[in-house]
């Protein structure tokens, strides 16, 4: 009998890149939540266990701030998928038609807002929007709507909407490329035999294009939830540690990073912080594990 050969040279080569991920990431993480166990009496590290999440849930003077930012994290990251991921699914449809002219020419103006740095994209938006110098109100005299412009950055109505529809404006191209490559892959057999069957134009992407696709909207979705959960630079750029206008755009970054680091007249608590960052990765893990479970179930289903 002949024996498994074991493949060491897997192993050598990922080990450069397992090493410098756990070093750059999975300890710093495990140290986090290790340090939202305890916390800080006379200048000295007293382990307290769970108290500082019962604090952060149920203290009127930081639940109130903590549910605010998960109130607008949701928010945020319902936008992208709402908005983001359906244009970025249609611009794939449109650009993957092998008749388009200047396809690559589209595909590459869509996509270059995405590799620009946050600063740049904050403070320009920032400039366009500005009601004193920016050219949006301008733009909407020229074709008659000047009426509709106010300070949306300004409004705590509308300024988180406002940022999330200009992170939409940045990152719409990551899906419209992840579902373009998808489209691509499908095979040609597939798409003749659908017009044998008359299945053509928009009908064909629905009952025979999107069907396929699934697996990578799931995939799109999953990073959709992770990164807006993550988010934090465009806001500290465009409206400040401070989220305004009064705390209406802050989300769980910001609100991190005031209370870690301390900001303004506030002292950094590096331990409420570590707690903020704990709750932050628990509702990430849980969302993506019911996500997983959610797509297995569909699929058992489907085989069944």
């Amino acid at each position: 009998m002949q024996t498994r050969r074991i493949r060491w040279h897997i192993a050598v080569f990922l080990a450069p890149a397992v090493l410098v991920y756990t070093a750059v990431m999975i300890l710093p993480l495990f140290n986090t939540l290790r340090l939202a166990l305890f916390t800080e009496v006379d200048q000295a590290r007293v382990y307290v266990g769970l108290e500082n999440f019962r604090t952060l849930f149920l203290d009127p003077l930081w639940s109130a701030q903590f549910w605010n930012a998960l109130g607008n994290n949701f928010w945020f990251f319902l936008i992208h998928m709402l908005v983001q991921n359906p244009i970025g699914i249609a611009l794939a449809a449109i650009l993957s038609h092998p008749r388009l002219r200047f396809a690559a020419l589209y595909r590459s103006a869509i996509f270059i807002p995405t590799i620009l740095s946050f600063v740049i994209v904050g403070f320009a938006w920032k400039l366009i929007l500005s009601p004193l110098w920016g050219i949006a109100p301008s733009m909407l005299d020229a074709v008659g709507l000047k009426s509709l412009f106010a300070p949306w950055l300004g409004k705590e109505e509308y300024a988180l909407t406002t940022l999330a529809l200009v992170s939409v404006w940045q990152f719409v191209g990551i899906p419209m490329m992840l579902i373009y490559a998808a489209l691509l892959s499908i095979p040609e057999e597939i798409l003749e035999a659908g017009e044998i069957d008359g299945i053509t134009g928009a009908s064909a992407f629905w009952k025979i294009k999107l069907p396929l696709i699934l697996p990578s909207i799931g995939i799109i979705s999953i990073l959709t939830f992770v990164g807006n959960f993550n988010a934090f630079d465009l806001i500290y750029v465009s409206q400040g540690a401070l989220a305004g206008p009064d705390f209406s755009t802050d989300i769980l970054g910001t609100f991190m990073y005031r209370t870690f680091f301390g900001f303004q007249l506030q002292l950094g608590d590096p331990y409420m912080g570590s707690a903020i960052a704990g709750a932050m990765f628990a509702i990430i893990l849980v969302g993506v594990c019911v996500y997983l479970f959610g797509i297995q179930t569909r699929m058992r289903r489907y085989q069944l």
